[in-house]
């Protein structure tokens, strides 16, 4: 049943399907989201590496403003990461259902936020930018570290370097020839390189999404964003609710494996 499903979507048992279902949806949200950042403000704000060498070329040339608000936004992103953490585990020890749910409600509500704010400050350049930049940096760190955490680091959505990276790899293995006796051979991991192709072509896709919605309809298409995110968390927080009024709540004993899990 899709509810069923939407409720394994971001249950504390994985799969690698539920893995490479969540990933995918929110490596779309990803692409779009730095999209649309990139028409509103010029800047891609889930890219930490274009960041920092920004704020380093600003710092040489004398641009402190620009230093200023780089330096923001890489802090924003490490609180965005913190705060999924913080979330994660007061979810976990209290037995909720929604551990990795949370997170990615507070980026749907972060990006109607955005939404709301870029059709006010849309004209007022000085404020919009830097309040734009801090916003979106936090939503990606949020939803970075929510991702690395329920698929135990093995995913990432918010950025490319490590799955084009990763997909080389796999295709090098792939091509390499085996000539060698007696010592295991090399294979490509067939499996792994068509998660990773799958999250790159959704991280594409949601650009293109975010480029011709934001151009065409502005800011009000953070809109269907918001709506992916409550998708793949809206189930398992209404459980929560629904067994926080009925008390049926019941605490989560954590063993140390669980308090030091990613």
């Amino acid at each position: 049943m899709p509810i069923d499903y939407a409720r394994r979507l971001t249950a504390e048992d994985r799969t690698s399907r539920t893995n490479l279902h969540v990933g995918v949806g929110l490596a779309f949200v990803a692409g779009a989201t730095n999209a649309g950042a990139f028409l509103a403000v010029g800047e891609y704000t889930s890219h930490m590496t274009g960041m920092v060498s920004g704020m380093a070329d600003a710092l040489g040339l004398g641009r402190m403003s620009v230093f200023v608000t780089g330096f923001a936004a890489l802090l924003s992103f490490m609180l965005g990461a913190a705060t999924t953490a913080v979330m994660v585990n007061f979810a976990r020890r209290r037995g909720l259902s929604s551990a990795f749910a949370l997170p990615l409600m507070v980026e749907a509500v972060l990006l109607l936020v955005f939404g709301f704010l870029g059709a006010r400050l849309e004209g007022i350049h000085s404020a919009f930018v830097p309040v734009t930049v801090v916003l979106l940096t936090f939503t990606m760190g949020l939803q970075n570290a929510v991702v690395t955490k329920l698929s135990s680091a093995e995913i990432r959505t918010t950025h490319v370097t490590g799955i084009v990276t990763d997909i080389g790899i796999e295709l090098g293995k792939g091509v390499y020839v085996n000539r060698a006796k007696g010592i295991p051979a090399v294979h490509a991991d067939r499996a792994r390189l068509r998660v990773l192709s799958l999250l790159l072509l959704a991280f594409f896709i949601g650009g293109v999404a975010g480029a011709f919605g934001f151009s065409r309809a502005g800011f009000i298409a953070t809109v269907p964003l918001a709506l992916v995110l409550l998708v793949l968390a809206a189930v398992p927080a209404v459980d929560d609710v629904r067994h926080a009024f009925a008390g049926t709540a019941a605490p989560h004993d954590l063993d140390e494996g669980d308090m030091n899990a990613p």
